[in-house]
This record gives structure tokens, sequence and C-alpha cells, in this order.
């Protein structure tokens, strides 16, 4: 296997930002979640004076609200607040006290932002003419793509920042890695690799988007071979074959790409109005603490 040597997307790439202000744009460049941390008050003696600020993402801290416990309980609430997949803002209050493992005496209190989060994930198994037309399309989105194929060499020297190649020598292996909620475009080159991604993904329910390539003999062959094999109609509602606006015609690998960024950019909107419209029926409810609110009084 390849994987020791290849970055996947299960090994986040480095940052090259090293102040805050830094990291947010590249923290947007790849549509990638992050907490901004800002000491917004102090009280006494503290390691950093109002203003300093500090980004979070689910794996990397840039630039620094002080260092120590502060900071290390910090990034931890930070990441906490990612997790829950929410946008919100939320304010807490650090006494530098024994309880915090520091000795300052003084008191901070420190904002949390959680910005650009509700990114899909999208994983596009096979690099070949119809991926390498897809790829650019959907990079320009508000998505996150992890790219696998098992011939490294297949791969453009240089891709989008919010795309990450993975070579696997088994590419079906990467789907029990894949984040809860992803989609999968299954493009490969070998059918026998298709139906084996296309096994693997509808074993785990958490995955909603199965998309594959093919024709409607293809598609007809695929799901008789999963319906004999137990998958159930649960399991085979979430296979998307053949992939694409069938309003869309036409056969060229470009084509094809657009008819399938037409698929996924509905989605994409869909899922937006579904989020818009839970957010609407739950506005009495902090997004990142999870409590109740009361809702504002009426002015008469």
């Amino acid at each position: 296997m390849t994987r020791a040597a290849t970055p996947s997307f299960r090994a986040a790439p480095s940052f090259r930002a090293t102040h805050w202000h830094e990291a947010i744009a590249e923290c947007q460049e790849r549509n990638e979640g992050y907490v901004l941390v800002t000491v917004v008050g102090t009280a006494g003696s503290t390691p950093r004076e109002p203003g300093s600020k500090m980004v979070v993402t689910a794996s990397h801290s840039i630039d620094t609200i002080g260092g120590g416990h502060l900071e290390f309980d910090a990034i931890a609430r930070a990441r906490a607040y990612l997790a829950k997949g929410e946008v919100c803002t939320e304010l807490h209050s650090y006494p530098l006290s024994s309880s915090l493992g520091q000795c300052c005496g003084g008191a901070v209190k420190v904002l949390f932002d959680v910005c650009n989060i509700h990114q899909q994930h999208i994983a596009i198994f096979g690099a070949g003419h119809i991926a390498k037309a897809l790829v650019p399309i959907l990079a320009q989105m508000p998505v996150r793509i992890s790219w696998i194929d098992n011939r490294e060499d297949v791969f453009p020297s240089s891709l989008p920042a919010n795309v990450q190649k993975v070579v696997e020598e088994a590419p079906e292996s990467e789907v029990r890695h894949l984040d809860e909620g992803s989609w999968l475009i299954i493009l490969t080159h070998d059918h026998q690799l298709d139906y084996r991604i296309t096994e693997q993904a509808l074993k785990q329910p958490s995955l909603p988007f199965v998309g594959l390539i093919g024709s409607d003999t293809k598609a007809k062959r695929f799901i008789t071979k999963l319906t004999q094999r137990g998958f159930d109609d649960h399991a085979i509602e979430r296979l998307f074959t053949p992939i694409g606006n069938r309003d869309i015609p036409g056969k060229r690998p470009i084509e094809v790409a657009v008819s399938i960024s037409a698929q996924i950019i509905e989605r994409l909107h869909a899922n937006h109005a579904a989020a818009a419209s839970e957010n609407d029926a739950d506005t009495n409810t902090d997004a990142c603490t999870g409590e109740h609110t009361k809702p504002p009084a009426k002015v008469l």
C-alpha cells in the first residue's frame, strides 16, 4: 500500500499561516471550519492583553492567547464547539487561579466565534477524465473534497486548496474512514472496484448519498447484485445511479461532469434550505451550549 508515504484526508495538511488573520484566510480558502478565539476583557495580572486572538481548527491552532492551561482549555472548548456543527458565539470567563493550574491571579474573558462549518464533505473515487473535469467545478462550491485513486501518477500536479489527494491501493478501504454525512461520487476505471466501493458505502447508514456513474444496464446489475447480497430498500435508496442530472445530455467528460455538478449543487441548496428551516424552528436554543433561551420581550 502507498498510504504510509502519501497524505490522506485523515492526516490533515499543515497550515502555512503563523498569525490568526492569515489562518482565517487559509481556512476560508480550504473551506475548513474554525473558531476565532479572542481575549475581550482582562482584570489583574494576565498573560495577554484584550484583543489577543488565535484560530483553532479540528487539528491545528494558530497564534496564541497566552499559552498555559488557559490556552489548552480554550482550544479544547473551541473544538467541542466545532464538533457540535453549529455556527455560534459564546463568551466564557476564566479566573487565572489554581483551579485552572495558573497563578497569575487575574481573570480573562474569552469570546469564541465558530465560523465556516457548514462545509459538505465529498469523497470522489477515481481520477480519470470525468473526475478531472468534475473536481475543478465542485471545488468552487462550499465543500471539502477527498479525491481518491490507487494511481498516484494520474492526479494533476496542483489541486485547489479544498481538495485533498488520497492514494490508496485498495480505495474501498477508505469508505469506513469517511466523516458521517459524507457524499460519495464513484467514477473509477474498474467496474469491480466500483461495486466494492458501493457495497462498502451502503453498509454505512451515515452516508446518505452514494453516486455511481454508469449506464442504466450497469445500474440494474449492481442493484440486483446488492439485493441478492441482502441490502434492503432503505440501503439501496441511498444509491443514486446513474449519477447526474438527466436533463443535461452528452457523454463527453465535461458534459458528464456538468451533469453531476448540477445534481450536487441541487442537493447543496436543498440541504441549505432544510438547515435554514430547522434553525428558524429552533431560534430559542443556544447553538453553542444547546440550552433553551427565552425569546426577546415584545416592545409595546
